[in-house]
């Protein structure tokens, strides 16, 4: 969803702040924060360069060479890096992509990272010394609440049974409207360049709990099924994902929720100025009302 303005015309706009971004590049824009990233954008009148594979801003992680097209007339992107900020071979993306953003002109990037990752602190750093003269907000999400309702463990929520090798931790859920609203603000505000920003929901939920959640919401048994790291790598796997990919996968989720992240921020707040929404209050309007 694009809008159009003439940003060489107009040195303030609709989002309240003058000389903000009237132009952005949304990578990942068909994904989880991307869609929602674009819309809000597009709704603030900001001309909105949607990133992906198959759309009109041609973007694909696995082709630099699609980055210099998509950045060209951007004065700001959002940076939502697939499949993580930790992965093998993502510092040297985000140095390219750094590189290529300072030479484009871009002047304002968010970058989407994760709550306690050491790996991709090392990342954003690499992107933070490669983009000069570039202004850059880190935004480290928790684990994202509609990952049980549009992600990868959808299909077993449907089916169930929540599978993950969570143990008996609790993490802080976010909800990922919640984080849409503060990415847009980051990158239509000034107020943030240079921060990071630790989003988490209003409190740690332990797995079962969020099982609980969906059955009181769902009308509908739900259960959590805790299982190690080589199973959890063995039922990825017997999905169709490469096996390097399905350990490594396991290894973080593992390494994530090993009770070190099992504490809230208030993240949130501090951004948009009200409470984070629940994952209580998620639950009920993602399965409220939806029987069986």
């Amino acid at each position: 969803m694009t809008t159009h303005t003439d940003k060489t015309t107009d040195t303030t706009d609709t989002t309240g702040a003058t000389d903000a971004p009237r132009t952005i590049l949304v990578t990942s824009a068909t994904g989880k924060t991307g869609r929602r990233v674009a819309e809000r954008l597009a709704a603030r009148g900001v001309t909105v360069l949607a990133g992906s594979r198959t759309g009109a801003t041609p973007f694909d992680w696995e082709d630099p060479e699609t980055w210099a097209p998509a950045l060209r007339g951007a004065d700001a992107a959002y940076v939502a890096y697939y499949p993580d900020l930790a992965a093998p071979g993502a510092v040297e993306a985000m140095r390219e992509f750094g590189r290529l953003a300072s030479e484009n002109g871009v002047r304002r990037l968010t970058v989407l990272s994760g709550r306690g990752e050491p790996e991709a602190v090392v990342t954003e750093e690499a992107l933070r010394a490669a983009a000069e003269g570039v202004e850059l907000t880190v935004v480290r999400a928790a684990f994202f609440a509609q990952n049980f309702s549009e992600g990868f463990i959808a299909d077993g929520v449907a089916a169930g049974t929540v599978v993950f090798p969570a143990g008996d931790s609790a993490e802080p859920f976010v909800d990922v409207d919640d984080l849409a609203d503060v990415l847009v603000e980051t990158l239509l505000t000034d107020a943030h360049a240079g921060r990071v920003h630790e989003l988490t929901g209003p409190r740690p939920v332990g797995f079962a709990e969020v099982a609980a959640e969906i059955s009181r919401a769902s009308g509908r048994p739900v259960v959590y099924e805790a299982v190690s790291e080589a199973d959890y790598a063995g039922l990825l796997a017997g999905f169709g994902l490469p096996v390097p990919e399905a350990e490594w996968l396991a290894a973080l989720f593992t390494k994530l929720l090993d009770g070190h992240n099992a504490s809230s921020t208030d993240g949130v707040k501090r951004v948009l100025g009200r409470e984070p929404r629940s994952f209580a209050a998620f639950a009920d309007a993602t399965w409220g009302g939806a029987g069986a």
